[in-house]
């Protein structure tokens, strides 16, 4: 009977392995997901291996088509490791930490280069803030229900036009806005932009957060943009966000900019760097070659 009750449960967990692998929590796109008959299966060898870790989850696989197996690196950061599997499939490793590197998605942006590597992180802060669009802005709320409360909303940036990055972040509001009604009481914000933003992370299989899908928080004080800075704020924006031009004009829009005190960044294991603000300013970044676009 006991061998008979084996029997059965090595049948089931068979079949379930014709499904199913061990992934990270970044799930497959609609377009990704293929009938059953082309689904692939962990080799034996490299499942074991990935059993240590409890936190992962059980996610349909992709098929052979969409898995990298074509031993292109594309654009991982060095230090990581390449292991094929017996099926020819590439996972990339790092610790305990397990994802598939998709093949069949695009990589870190239209035309974009790879980040910078991670060991020169002034120039991958700069990277991020120039490659960003958007970001979520943090002020302390006048609120009434939540007076004195973080409170957070997104806004669309720019740190200067794709050719000419500045590192310096602008910003296009209106006085309508809570968070510039809280700025008006208390300047003082942070700004943080995620990799995951683009397409670096998930053409790699990084969760948001993954330390490699790296995130950067910027620190200041918002001001007001003067009038000898307001032509070049406006080509910023503009060239970035060219909708902004047909925004309603009694909604009395303005330009402000970030004036930095911290720079905090975590773009893989060991903990975060606080990157003083003239490395910041000194690095370059490495510049997008697509043409603007607007969120």
């Amino acid at each position: 009977m006991a061998a008979r009750y084996f029997s059965l449960a090595v049948l089931l967990v068979s079949r379930l392995c014709q499904c199913y692998t061990l992934r990270n929590s970044w799930a497959a796109s609609p377009k990704d997901v293929v009938a059953e008959d082309e689904l692939d299966a962990l080799s034996e060898e490299v499942a074991p291996s990935l059993l240590r870790d409890n936190v992962v989850l059980w996610k349909q696989s992709y098929p052979p088509r969409v898995l990298g197996g074509d031993g292109d690196d594309g654009g991982r950061r060095p230090g990581e490791r390449m292991l094929k599997a017996e099926n020819g499939n590439a996972a990339t490793l790092s610790s305990h930490v397990f994802s598939y590197r998709v093949g069949g998605v695009k990589g870190p942006g239209d035309g974009a280069p790879p980040p910078p590597p991670h060991q020169e992180t002034a120039r991958t802060a700069r990277y991020i803030a120039h490659s960003s669009d958007w970001g979520h802005l943090s002020t302390i709320s006048t609120q009434e229900k939540i007076k004195g409360f973080p409170f957070g909303n997104i806004f669309s940036v720019s740190d200067g036009p794709l050719d000419n990055s500045t590192g310096v972040i602008y910003f296009y509001v209106t006085a309508m806005d809570n968070s510039v009604a809280d700025l008006r009481s208390n300047p003082n914000a942070s700004l943080t932009f995620s990799e995951a933003e683009g397409e670096y992370c998930r053409h790699m299989i990084y969760d948001p957060e993954d330390p490699r899908c790296a995130r950067l928080t910027l620190t200041g004080k918002m001001v007001d943009v003067g009038p000898e800075e307001q032509e070049f704020a406006k080509e910023a924006m503009f060239s970035r966000h060219p909708l902004m031009g047909k925004w309603p004009v009694g909604h009395n829009w303005f330009f402000m900019k970030l004036e930095l005190v911290q720079i905090w960044l975590q773009n893989w294991f060991g903990g975060v760097s606080r990157i003083p603000v003239e490395d910041y300013f000194r690095a370059t970044p490495f510049l997008r070659k697509t043409a603007a676009h607007d969120t």
